[in-house]
């Protein structure tokens, strides 16, 4: 399929007539005249930076503090998880409903504290919309990223952390010194596979907005399934995924390099 795809991308094809040869000129239009692409691409980017700096920091909060398989941290460590057992779809239907303007237990909340200023068109606000999603997304995965925190933290030798308070290390510092450095190669998995996980929220956001309004919330994935389903234009959706592809390996490529260099290795 990966292989085919590549041939589709060098087509125009509508899905039903004979494919005709066009060579790069679908990645030469994507690339150069199609400003829906950047705007999308400006999209993800943004809704990836976001998603992938709260999560990981509270997936890793949470492990810290959990960390210990006490029965309490262990009961704790399941209702966190229990979010991303559920299905995209139905935690984007669950969050459609918290956010709606009208009836919307968020919007409520805000009214009931006399916070009326706060309570907002969610989804519907070009502006919020986006933020808003990026919220779900972090609320639907930090209990899975939490639970690969935990198991790379308990890797760590305990006789560390005695030898720091022995020498009268505060919390912070034994976790700037020990915990921080030694999580990095899971630090490294956590950003890879949350990055991933952003460039493929098609289902989330198809539930919640649709990409809308106006394309506020629109990313790659996305314009994809419109190109090619909406529009029919399937040669073109292929090299829009090629794109994509290229683009995720690189981002994460570019992440592991920088852990990795923070964590002074080449």
């Amino acid at each position: 399929p990966a292989l085919q795809n590549l041939q589709f991308a060098t087509r125009r094809w509508d899905g039903i007539t004979e494919p005709e040869f066009v060579g790069f000129r679908n990645f030469t239009n994507l690339l150069t005249n199609d400003d829906l692409f950047y705007k999308t691409l400006g999209n993800n980017l943004e809704f990836t930076f976001l998603v992938v700096i709260f999560q990981t920091m509270f997936a890793l909060l949470f492990a810290v503090y959990l960390v210990n398989n006490s029965k309490v941290n262990i009961a704790l460590r399941t209702l966190y998880f229990f979010p991303t057992i559920l299905s995209s779809v139905s935690v984007g239907m669950i969050w459609l409903f918290l956010y709606d303007p009208n009836f919307g237990a968020l919007n409520l909340f805000f009214n009931k504290l006399g916070l009326n200023s706060f309570a907002l068109n969610w989804l519907g606000d070009e502006k919020s919309a986006l933020y808003a999603i990026a919220f779900t997304q972090v609320w639907f995965h930090t209990g899975q990223m939490m639970v690969v925190y935990i198991a790379g933290l308990q890797q760590i030798p305990k006789e560390l952390y005695e030898a720091a308070e022995v020498d009268g290390a505060t919390r912070w510092q034994q976790f700037k010194g020990i915990t921080w450095p030694m999580a990095l190669p899971t630090t490294a998995v956590v950003v890879a596979y949350t990055t991933i996980q952003t460039f493929k929220a098609f289902d989330l956001i198809f539930a919640m907005t649709g990409g809308g309004p106006s394309y506020a919330s629109e990313i790659l994935v996305t314009q994809i399934y419109n190109t090619a389903f909406v529009s029919q234009k399937f040669g073109y959706a292929s090299a829009q995924s090629v794109v994509l592809v290229v683009l995720v390996l690189f981002i994460t490529w570019l992440q592991r390099k920088t852990l990795r260099i923070s964590d002074g290795t080449k």
